[in-house]
Order: structure tokens, then C-alpha cells, then sequence
């Protein structure tokens, strides 16, 4: 993806204090960066399962001992280690979705395999449906943040996040300056939406949790400060959205938020123990670790900063659930479509504008939510028409599921009920 210039972190920036206005600034150069449209990244997360004890979480030791081999198998995509031991493909920018889709699809399966031969499966879903949330990563970051958390009085909700849930990342361009305002409202309205077409996270600690989207809950559980939507980025109408700021907004956002951990030496980090801004540390209201921050500081802030549409040159979608094979691509096309093609885009901001604001409801019930049924059966059609032709019967499947009033959860919830969490969970991972 297209990333603005950011100077890089020199020895003096390590050491000299930085002022909330550089701070805003430097947040606001790195928000959005002028682009054209059309490559597509991907990422995607998937729950470990030892297929000779689906119920228990592998160790660490296992899960390093796979990394070698999935790596290998992982073609041009970087494999990264989640807290919970999730096992997260990224992929490099394709030309298209279509594009990054098909590598990905293939790459997937090379590390399902490679891992198959170690006693290990992937399972695909956007929660973990069976076993407790139990942190594997001994990373200090992952520590810190854990800590954080727990003392800030949300650590049920973080230990879930973090172990428990995996996601359908799209990294899409900001695309041309002029359109950012648009552009950013745009993956903002058509969210809850999107939440609801992807939902499949009915189940968590094997107990039905009564949310199509639990990984949605657990994130809502969090601070909004730094977890929730961006204000700024949407306006009370499409017509409004055009006198937004959205770099602007994301500056404000982030020194607003509360700094979750500071660099102690090294890789090591220390935690925060309660609730304090990066504003607040840069103003001199407040100190940690005896100091002012820098923007080295604010640079490790930024990546603790998890909103459904994060900025980062690029738009982060952030609020999909994991999903098996047979939905992600056609969800990943909906998508991508409804942001990228121009027709599709206008047609998708006026189909989402009485829903532009119900995250909670998209997460909790659905489809069930007559607006949003609405809504998604509107935006998976006009995508249909709209998609590249090589993810037209992925999209075509799914408009067929959104038709019938039902998500990938309502799949695996039926499953669950039948065969229980954890044989429903060791099927996903043989799948």
C-alpha cells in the first residue's frame, strides 16, 4: 500500500521531548497518503488447533516450533504470532482483490498443509468457539498490554481480543486527496453492515453468547478512546461528509487515547497502570517512566490504537470476522467493490445511510435487524454486479446466504449445536 513519508525515529528522536503539536502533526502526515485506487491487501487471522487435542491450546514452544514450516509455505506472505497463538497471514498488495484473493487462497492452503503434517490445523472463524482465553505469546508487548488492560478494569474483554478472536483485514488505498473525506466516511458507513454479513463469532468459552459477532463485543468492551470509532470521520449525512477532516481526526484521536505501555529498554516495555492520554504524557500533565514521551513513543503508541477503520497511509477495515474458505473471498470482493468501484461506492453510501451508526446492533443480532438486512441484501447485490468476474460465484454464494437472512455464524452455530464447540472447532481446523 501507498505510505506517506514519516521521518525516521533517529537517536535524537529516542531522546528529545516532543510537544503535542509536533505530535499532531506527525500523526496527521502519516494518516493518509495520495494514491490511486485499485491494489488490495489482505490479511487474515486463524485459530491454531492441536488436532490431537482440539481442547487444549498448543504451548509456545509448539507454536514456535511450527513457525519455520508455515513460514516456508507461506509464499510471498509474512506469518506472524497473535497473543492467543492465532496464526496471521499478511499478504502483499495485489493489483486487485481478485488479485490478492487468489494468492492468498493459495497460500493459505500450502500452510494448512505444512502445518497438517505437524498435528496442527487452522481453524477459520471469528471466534474461538470452545477453549478459554489463554495468552501463549510470551511477547513483553503482549504482557503489557494484558496488564494493561486487567488494571484498567477491561481485562476480560482484552484477554478475549487478544487470544480469542481473529479478523478479515482489507488494506485498501486513501486514494486521491481530494476524495479522502468521502473515502474515509465511506469505510466508517458501510461497517455495521459489513460487521453483519461477516459475522461468525456466535460461540466463545464454549457457551453460546447470543451475539452474532462476539469478536465485535469483546472490542466494544474495550476504551473507546482507543479501540473505538474515530470521531470526526463521519458526517450526520453522505452530503456532510465532504467538509470532514480525517487526518485531522486521527491526530486528535490518537493523543487522545490512552497510552497502554512505554519503551523500558530494548524490546521490553512497561505497562500503564491506569489512564493516561499521550496528550496528556506530551503536555506535561502527566509523566511516565520519569519522562516526557518522544516520537519514538508515539510511533509505539500509534500501533495500540485499534479502531474499526484505523489510518495508516492506507485504510485499515478492521471489523470483519474471520470467516471459513468458503465466505472471506466473497466477502473480501463485497468489500473491496463497495470502496473501490465508483459506481458501486455511491450506490453503497446511500444504501448504508440509515445504518451507518449500528455497530452495536449489526454485532448483536445481524441480520436479524430488519434495517440492516436491508441493507446488507442492497450492498451484496450491488457488489454482484459490480465485482471482478474471477470472485463472481464466491459473491453470488454469499448473496445467497444474505438472502436467506443468515451470516457464517448462523452456519456455525447450527453446527455447534449439533456436534458441540469443540468437535465444531477441530472441523474447522480439518476443514
Amino acid at each position: 500500500m501507498t505510505v506517506p513519508h514519516l521521518a525516521a525515529v533517529s537517536p535524537a528522536d529516542r531522546q528529545e521531548p516532543l510537544t503535542v503539536e509536533a505530535g499532531f502533526h506527525r500523526c496527521r502526515r502519516a494518516a493518509l497518503a495520495d494514491s490511486d485506487l485499485g491494489p488490495v491487501g489482505l490479511e487474515i487471522e486463524t485459530h491454531l488447533v492441536d488436532l490431537e487435542a482440539p481442547p487444549e491450546r498448543p504451548g509456545w514452544d509448539r507454536v514456535e516450533a511450527m513457525t519455520s514450516g508455515a513460514r516456508a509455505a507461506a509464499g510471498r506472505n509474512a506469518v506472524t504470532l497473535e497473543p492467543g497463538g492465532q496464526v496471521e497471514l499478511s499478504g502483499p498488495p495485489g493489483r486487485d482483490v481478485a488479485a490478492a484473493t487468489a494468492e492468498l487462497r493459495h497460500d493459505v492452503q500450502a500452510v494448512r498443509l505444512a502445518l497438517a503434517g505437524m498435528g496442527l490445523g487452522l481453524a477459520h472463524a471469528g471466534a474461538d468457539p470452545a477453549r478459554p482465553s489463554r495468552r501463549v505469546n510470551p511477547r513483553s508487548r503482549y504482557r503489557a498490554m494484558e496488564q494493561h488492560y486487567a488494571a484498567t478494569g477491561r481485562g476480560g474483554a482484552g484477554a478475549t481480543m487478544m487470544n480469542s478472536t481473529a479478523a478479515l483485514q482489507l488494506n485498501l488505498e486513501a486514494g486521491p486527496a481530494s476524495r479522502w473525506a468521502q473515502r474515509v466516511a465511506r469505510a466508517h458507513r458501510l461497517g455495521p453492515t459489513l460487521v453483519a454479513i461477516s459475522a461468525c463469532s456466535p460461540w466463545l468459552h464454549g457457551r453460546d453468547t447470543g451475539w452474532k459477532s462476539a469478536r465485535q463485543r469483546a472490542w466494544a468492551g474495550l476504551d473507546p478512546r482507543a479501540c473505538g470509532p474515530v470521531s470526526g470521520c463521519v458526517g450526520s449525512s453522505p452530503a456532510a461528509d465532504d467538509g470532514l477532516d480525517p487526518a485531522s481526526a486521527w491526530a486528535r484521536f490518537a493523543l487522545a487515547a490512552p497510552v497502554a505501555f512505554v519503551r523500558s529498554g530494548g524490546d521490553e516495555v512497561t505497562p500503564v497502570p491506569g489512564t493516561v492520554s499521550f496528550g496528556a504524557w506530551a503536555s506535561g500533565t502527566a509523566r511516565l517512566d520519569h519522562r516526557a514521551p518522544t516520537a519514538a513513543d508515539l510511533d509505539i503508541h500509534l500501533t495500540t490504537l485499534f479502531p474499526p477503520v484505523r489510518l495508516r497511509g492506507y485504510l485499515e477495515l478492521r471489523y470483519l470476522d474471520m470467516t471459513p474458505p468458503r465466505w472471506w473471498p466473497g466477502i473480501a470482493a463485497v468489500a473491496a467493490t463497495l470502496m473501490d468501484d465508483p459506481v458501486a461506492a455511491d450506490q453503497a453510501t446511500e444504501a448504508t445511510e440509515a445504518t451507518a451508526g449500528l455497530w452495536t446492533e449489526a454485532a448483536r443480532d445481524g441480520l436479524g435487524h430488519a434495517a440492516i438486512a436491508q441493507s446488507a441484501r442492497r450492498c451484496v447485490a450491488i457488489a454482484a454486479s459490480r465485482a471482478p468476474a474471477a470472485l463472481a460465484p464466491a459473491v453470488a454464494d454469499l448473496a445467497d446466504l444474505v438472502e436467506s437472512g443468515r451470516c457464517p455464524g448462523d452456519l456455525l452455530a447450527r453446527r455447534i449445536t449439533k456436534v458441540g464447540p469443540v468437535a465444531a472447532l477441530e472441523e474447522l481446523a480439518h476443514a
